[in-house]
């Protein structure tokens, strides 16, 4: 069964596709003090990004943006040996420039240390012709770690709107399975916040479950909601817009709401960085020169994780493509080849749980920057998401949109197939959502010119019933029997983090319905 669409969604005008000039690429990164962040939806906000990430998510419903973005070239020339708290330093510096460069040196420091189980952060690896960069070595075995270890440090350094020296944050958020996990280990016990998680109840894995519901920390929350997570996640954007929750809480808690999904810009910049890093490795390893273009496969389901590649290009970065693989759920493949977006569909439920998504949220900063940074055209389509369900973009935007995203997907079957075929060839155990992504890769054409990086998302002991049905191995016992099980077969060991979940006590066990999620919030934050 072929799902891969190879026509114009897939693009091959390599003239088209230059990032920027080469001469531009040498420049070196300078801050942009006059940096402004405003809504997708509209221009009339005008905050620094140190404002944009306190508050999250913008009055109207949209997603901070910065239409200086690209304005400011992050140098590539010096990138090869340079390590990842280097890079990210120059990364970030370009993308918030209002952070000092001793503010976000004790952030790099704090967020990218012994916690991580290898030096290089997000290491990038063979895997046959192609490669693999490895982005869950952090605390919580998932992508996620690399921006929600760094976001309690960017928000520790924000201030008050009004000066209230007693206002307190808390962090609401929905996760698909790896968000909730990698948000509570970042802001657990941090001062002056807290995290309240809502979860899809019986959507997650058995271990994405439990990293959430035995979390340690005095100020954190987690909840099960009866629904899925686009029903969680719609909820978490209307308590962000309730000005009646709003004033209740700042009056008898002197507590704001902010976010920890990738809508938050200070949870998608840090993702950046990594994009850099994979090319400074592809540098080192001399399978690039300076200026050669790269392609990514990206397995997304919000779109976060592939729109920091699409800032990478923007910040110069020669990326040649940006191929976004998906599971069954495949309503960003139907959107790339038609330009329909369209969430009245089934909603299936998924062996990559972490994708089993309909509304993709950071596509909306995507569709901005592509439409010219059109916020009255990107308020349309978003008020036809919500009234009718569906939206549809130009003719025009969507050739602009194929010249730079491919897109794929794989169902159920193929995305086993695709474990047991990268153990047998690789001898490379990846989780169900890498999966996808390896499928993707295996079917697009290939440029012997251009190397392709696979971002693996997950460790696979999140997922080891899954992965050990792939690979033929005994899958019947308990998900800790599983891990110990592939540990053995292949070798490899699970993250002591993971393992040890087995006898950790739980400590929530609470579920709501979607609509009971507010109150939760609300009496959460009477107890910061």
């Amino acid at each position: 069964m072929r799902k891969m669409d190879n026509g114009p969604a897939l693009p091959t005008a390599v003239g088209k596709l230059t990032a920027v000039e080469p001469q531009r690429q040498r420049f070196l990164t300078v801050r942009i003090i006059v940096t402004t962040f405003h809504s997708t939806r509209s221009t009339t906000d005008s905050l620094t990004s140190k404002q944009a990430i306190r508050l999250g998510l913008a009055d109207d419903g949209g997603l901070f943006v910065s239409d200086q973005l690209g304005e400011t070239k992050v140098s590539i020339d010096d990138l090869a040996g340079m390590s990842y708290q280097a890079i990210a330093q120059r990364v970030l510096g370009a993308l918030l420039p209002d952070f000092t460069e001793e503010e976000l040196a004790q952030c790099i420091a704090e967020a990218y240390g012994e916690q991580w189980a290898d030096e290089k952060i997000t290491p990038v690896k063979p895997l046959g012709d192609d490669y693999v960069m490895e982005l869950f070595n952090g605390p919580t075995s998932a992508f996620k770690d690399v921006a929600l270890q760094i976001l309690p440090r960017f928000m520790a350094r924000t201030a008050p709107a009004d000066g209230d020296d007693n206002e307190k944050i808390m962090i609401v958020t929905a996760t698909s399975g790896d968000t909730g996990k990698a948000a509570l280990a970042g802001f657990a016990d941090a001062a002056g916040t807290g995290i309240t998680v809502f979860y899809p109840e019986g959507k997650v894995s058995q271990v994405q479950e439990l990293q959430m519901t035995t979390q340690a920390g005095s100020n954190v929350n987690v909840c099960a909601v009866k629904g899925n997570f686009d029903d969680a996640q719609s909820a978490v954007k209307r308590i962000f817009g309730d000005k009646k929750l709003a004033a209740r809480l700042a009056k008898d808690s002197h507590v704001v709401l902010s976010s920890a999904n990738s809508i938050n810009v200070g949870r998608l910049v840090p993702q950046v960085v990594y994009y850099f890093s994979a090319y400074a490795q592809l540098l080192e390893q001399q399978v690039i020169n300076v200026g050669d273009e790269v392609e990514f496969v990206v397995p997304t389901g919000n779109f976060g994780d592939i729109l920091a590649g699409y800032y990478a290009k923007l910040l110069g970065l020669p990326v040649k493509h940006l191929v976004v693989a998906s599971d069954k759920n495949n309503v960003l493949f139907d959107f790339l080849t038609t330009g329909t977006y369209n969430r009245q569909r089934p909603f299936f439920q998924t062996i990559s749980p972490s994708m089993d998504i309909l509304v993709s949220s950071n596509l909306e900063r995507m569709l901005y920057y592509m439409s010219d940074k059109d916020a009255r055209l990107i308020s349309m389509l978003m008020n036809d998401l919500k009234q009718w369900g569906a939206y549809e973009i130009p003719s025009g935007m969507l050739a602009k949109i194929r010249q730079i995203f491919g897109t794929g997907w794989a169902d159920e079957n193929q995305v086993r197939e695709m474990i047991a075929d990268c153990w047998n060839k690789n001898h490379y155990v990846i989780d169900p959502h890498t999966a996808c992504g390896y499928f993707v890769m295996q079917q697009m054409p290939r440029d012997p010119l251009t190397p392709r990086v696979l971002l693996a998302t997950a460790s696979p002991y999140k997922f080891p019933r899954v992965v050990n049905e792939s690979l033929g191995l005994d899958a019947t016992g308990t998900d800790f029997a599983c891990m110990d099980v592939l540990a053995e077969a292949t070798g490899t060991t699970a993250p002591a983090a993971l393992r040890g979940l087995e006898n950790a006590d739980v400590r929530f066990d609470n579920v709501v319905e979607v609509d009971g999620m507010e109150d939760f919030v609300e009496h959460a934050a009477k107890t910061l």
